[in-house]
């Protein structure tokens, strides 16, 4: 048995091939939309793809099924649920896929599959559970767990709520999940765990560093596994302090299950004039992603641009910032385009029209708006003005557990866009975070949206130093 894991870091999810090296035939799981790396890695090892499938709808990301099914790569989907939670794409169509029930088997050349329906983070989720005793001799078992199991944590039965606006859907997920672990206990100790996700996703509170573990080490130290031994307990622990869904999760959900628009090649987007740029700028449903770093964006930037840096947080800014409707240019290196593009077209943003470069930028004499930023000092001063409305962008659970600023509104910056009614148009809007990152990208869509927003600089953790020297007023 061949078993690749391919990981995502910027979505920290992971996808899995999985090969038979007697047969070359080999089977992938929860790909992403951009198929051809897994096409690449069979490649690579002499395997060739013959089915494709995945352990839920996700939510975080656009599924890669849809690309394999058009390829002609047949697909294997979860047939649990309910009548809510189908693959629409699939109903009626040409492309060769089979529904997959608690109790089916998948066969890849001589590797046995097993699929156990587990649902509690969604309504159709299944694992596929690998017994040693169906392969060969020296293989050992495991269970490829999705969203199910992960190393420390297990996943969140909220999003369809919070993220979908299932209402009411929640506690039953809870207890769905209390039950669906009773399945997990019960597996092998020896069983490597292989999971869909790791530290930095959201789909789960407390997720590992660790890409694999074993059905003993969670079984001894995954905290939600250890008070699943009531409901209630159990209830009260995974419904507590879950990080708030990023805006984009809930269109995610609905194309998953309706269908991803047909991929085929990447979007080419082609460097354009300022000219052109600015020209594009005046169209209300145009946006530009500015990748450049803060210091550069603070001091001087196209007024409306979004504060997106190229790095691990990408595709959650773009995600939650920018909306289906919007076509986007780049501000972006040359060297970092294919990339960039390869980020948003997994999260569903496909309408990019174009790019132009850092250089460009200060070549031109196009006009800059500039983001204020002040000091933890100044902005002990600014905010007993009546004239501002001080905001902190951190999650919520983050300020029932560690602390918060007197007096501060909070909205998650993942959700801004979703509660930006909330704020008053009126006033100067001081933004904190933790310590001046998250409320950089929050200013940013603030300004975008006509709001005049001031960055708090180190955020939260400033402000608590001037507290504990005594240099503010007292909590």
């Amino acid at each position: 048995m061949i078993l690749k894991q391919i990981f995502e870091p910027k979505l920290a999810q992971y996808s899995y091939l999985l090969g038979c090296a007697k047969t070359g035939k080999a089977l992938i799981i929860d790909p992403q939309r951009d198929i051809r790396r897994y096409i690449d890695i069979a490649e690579n090892n002499n395997l060739r793809i013959i089915a494709a499938t995945e352990t839920h709808i996700h939510a975080d990301y656009l599924s890669g099924l849809r690309e394999f099914a058009e390829s002609g790569v047949k697909v294997f989907v979860s047939d649990e649920g309910g009548a809510d939670w189908k693959y629409e794409w699939l109903s009626g169509s040409d492309y060769d896929y089979s529904l997959l029930k608690d109790g089916d088997k998948i066969t890849i050349g001589e590797i046995v599959v097993d699929v156990l329906h587990t649902p509690g983070h969604t309504p159709e989720h299944i694992i596929f559970a690998i017994p040693a005793e169906e392969n060969v001799a020296d293989t050992p078992g495991g269970v490829l767990t999705g969203d199910f199991v992960f190393v420390g944590d297990v996943g969140r039965p909220d999003l369809l709520e919070t993220a979908a606006g299932v209402v009411g859907s929640m506690e039953v997920g809870a207890e769905q999940m209390f039950n669906s672990l009773k399945r997990f206990k019960v597996f092998p100790e020896s069983w490597q765990v292989w999971p869909g996700h790791g530290a930095g996703s959201a789909c789960g509170k407390a997720l590992g560093a660790a890409p694999t573990s074993t059905v003993k080490d969670e079984l001894k130290g995954n905290a939600a596994l250890l008070v699943s031994d009531d409901l209630q307990r159990f209830t009260d622990y995974i419904l507590s302090d879950q990080p708030e869904p990023p805006m984009y999760f809930a269109r995610m959900k609905r194309d998953n299950r309706k269908g991803p628009r047909v991929l085929g090649a990447l979007p080419q987007p082609q460097n354009m004039s300022m000219t052109a740029l600015s020209e594009a700028l005046r169209k209300s449903n145009h946006v530009l992603l500015d990748t450049r770093t803060w210091a550069e964006f603070r001091k001087g930037h196209i007024k409306g641009a979004l504060f997106t840096p190229f790095d691990n947080s990408f595709n959650t800014i773009a995600g939650c910032y920018v909306t289906e409707a919007d076509s986007m240019v780049l501000l972006i290196e040359e060297s970092d385009l294919d990339d960039a593009v390869v980020d948003l077209i997994r999260i569903g943003l496909d309408n990019i029209v174009g790019f132009v470069t850092p250089q460009q930028l200060a070549e031109s004499d196009i006009p800059l708006a500039p983001t204020q930023e002040i000091a933890i000092a100044e902005y002990e001063a600014m905010r007993q003005d009546s004239e501002t409305f001080s905001l902190d962008v951190r999650r919520a659970g983050e300020l029932r557990n560690v602390g918060r600023i007197p007096e501060t509104y909070n909205i998650a910056h993942t959700r801004l866009l979703d509660r930006i009614h909330e704020l008053p148009k009126d006033k100067t809007l001081l933004v904190n975070c933790r310590s001046g990152v998250r409320s950089t990208y929050a200013c940013a869509a603030l300004e975008r949206h006509g709001f005049e927003a001031i960055n708090v600089a180190g955020g939260y953790l400033a402000w608590l130093e001037r507290v504990s020297t005594g240099r503010t007023t007292a909590i």
